[in-house]
């Protein structure tokens, strides 16, 4: 293997098909069990190359999508340079999260879950007791991005507002009440937007 093909991300996918058997659905879903239960089962998941997945619209790149809520107010920041999906660059989010490498696996636990709490504490200092629930998925295949990943929501619950950003490309961070950042929803990622909308 040359070194080129070792630096390649390979990260979590399943079929579109598949999802659309489980039952599509543009924007939101709050019946997470039945799709869960289906596309985090490693009988139909697989590790392919992120640079071919980002541009292939028969799978969908599942993907965990954090909101940390404390006392009515939550988490934001703008996307800096440095993120990974460049298509989502200076958009504000209320969502902290990423791809499910195939570095994420071991013999213990889940893959999903390894990733998710990876992705937290390479993004932000999480300095608080919390309470975390699964609460929905979201899938918007209007936009090249939504087309080819499938958002999980997980609601933290935090004790205290304290969240810091850990990468220099979470910028403007805080925690604001829900009504301020809706006033200015159209400068929030898409699924940020869905997620203001539905369900915090």
């Amino acid at each position: 293997m040359s070194v080129t093909q070792q630096q390649v991300e390979h990260i979590l996918v399943v079929p579109t098909l598949l999802f659309r058997e489980v039952g599509y659905f543009q924007g939101v879903t709050t019946n997470v069990e039945p799709y869960l239960k289906t596309l985090l089962d490693p009988n139909y998941t697989s590790f392919r190359p992120r640079d071919t997945m980002e541009n292939d619209p028969s799978f969908k790149q599942l993907i965990p999508y954090c909101i940390f809520r404390c006392e009515g107010q939550l988490f934001h920041y703008r996307r800096g340079k440095g993120q990974g999906e460049g298509r989502l660059h200076a958009k504000r989010s209320i969502g902290i999260g990423g791809h499910i490498s195939a570095e994420d696996q071991n013999l213990f636990g889940s893959p999903y879950l390894e990733a998710m709490h990876r992705e937290i504490g390479e993004e932000v200092f999480l300095e608080t007791p919390y309470r975390e629930s699964c609460v929905g998925l979201l899938n918007d295949d209007e936009t090249e991005v939504g087309r080819v990943h499938l958002g999980i929501v997980h609601i933290f619950d935090l004790d205290d507002p304290k969240v810091r950003p850990r990468e220099k490309s979470i910028q403007q961070a805080g925690f604001a009440p829900k009504a301020e950042l809706f006033g200015d929803l159209d400068s929030f990622e898409t699924w940020s937007q869905l997620c203001l909308k539905h369900f915090v």
